[in-house]
Parts: structure tokens; sequence; C-alpha cells
């Protein structure tokens, strides 16, 4: 049966213009950006098909581009249209720190964080720069692959730092491993990191692990 079929109630599209988009399964929104099914399955149908091949939504909108186009009812044209709305959302989410947003919203710096690192298959560093009244100057990435004592310099932040006129920090990481519990060398970096900073009157807000569908704060463990 084709989806202009099902009761009205039912139709992910109508669903959503009535309860919100929040009260939709995961399969219906997919359904929603897919628009249409293949032969003999409805775009809902199809949706469920992915998640379960893809093994969740977070693995499908990962997915690299041979493995999404090779899917059934996928193509280069689907995969352009899931990367510019991938990129919309992070754009969107930046927006709103843009606005100083940050420190009056810890779910929007975990969410932008996150939407920034957890994709990404090797470890990468990085801060967001705040001004004096905690207002954000810039996210920038600062260092990729192993982290340890070795390959983080503090003084390299704290050029940057006062190169933006920053009076605070706040650091973030991600572990691939998708455990997004802090190691001993994570407090380590950031002692280090806070010691060096405060030398320049620069503080160090927090420090965020980012996992797989986790973000740990470290502030949140007194550990700041």
């Amino acid at each position: 049966m084709s989806i202009r079929e099902w009761p009205e109630g039912e139709r992910p599209r109508e669903k959503l213009l009535a309860l919100g988009p929040e009260v939709l399964s995961d399969a219906e929104l997919l359904a929603i950006f897919l628009r249409v099914g293949v032969p003999g399955r409805s775009a809902v149908d199809l949706a469920r098909d992915l998640l379960l091949e893809f093994g969740g939504l977070r693995q499908l909108l990962e997915a690299s581009r041979e493995r999404f186009c090779a899917a059934r009812g996928m193509g280069d044209a689907k995969y352009v249209q899931l990367q510019a709305t991938l990129e919309l959302s992070r754009r969107h989410l930046a927006s709103q720190l843009a606005r100083g947003e940050a420190l009056t919203s810890p779910t929007l710096v975990r969410a932008y964080l996150a939407s920034q690192l957890r994709h990404l298959g090797h470890e990468e560093f990085a801060a967001l720069f705040l001004d004096t009244q905690h207002r954000v100057i810039r996210y920038e990435s600062l260092f990729r692959g192993t982290l340890d004592s070795a390959s983080v310099y503090p003084r390299e932040v704290a050029r940057r730092a006062l190169e933006l006129g920053a009076g605070a920090l706040i650091l973030a990481h991600n572990h691939p491993s998708g455990v997004a519990e802090p190691s001993d060398a994570d407090r380590r970096i950031t002692e280090r990191l806070r010691e060096a900073l405060g030398l320049f009157e620069i503080r160090v807000l927090d420090h965020f692990v980012v996992g797989d569908g986790e973000v740990v704060s470290f502030a949140e463990r007194g550990w700041l």
C-alpha cells in the first residue's frame, strides 16, 4: 500500500505537521528525507531497511559515499542532499553559538561539539575560544592524530588564544573508539593547558570528551 493510501494521521509528513518532528521515529523522519520508496517498498519500508542494513541512524548518516550509494534506492543525488542537510545542521548550531548563547545553554555546546567531532575516524583536539564575556570568538581544530601529552602543545594553544584576544576556552576532543570516558592522559593534558593558559589569565572553563552518543564534561566531574 502506498503511503498516500495510509490514514492521514499515520503519514509521516502529516504527522509531523500535526504533532511536530520529535514524535516521529527514525524511520519516519528518514522516509520524509527519502520522499519516495522503491518498487514494492514504501519510503517508510525503505527507511527501515536502510536503518537495519547500516545498523542505525548514525551509521547511515556517517557512511562513506561508496557505501551509501551502493544501498538500494540511494545514489549520488541522495548522498549530496544528505551531506547538505548535515552541514546545514552544523551551521545552524554554529550560528546559535555565534550569538553568544554558548554558556547559557550547555546542551547547545554539547550538541555543537558532538556535531563537529563525533563522526571523525581520528582523534582531533579543538577549542572554542571565548572573549572575556564568554561569548564565542571562534571554534578551531588544533591538533589531530593520537593525542597524548607530547602531541598537544600548550604553547601553541596559548599563542592562538592571545592572537584571538580570548579570555577563556572550552576544550574538546573525540574518542574514535566511541568510549567517552576520559583517560589519565586526557586529564594530564587538561591540567598542563590550564596551568599554561593561566599564566596569561586565560581560563579553561571546561573540557568535553566526545564519544559515541555521549559527551563527558570535566567541569561536571569537578576536575576544573
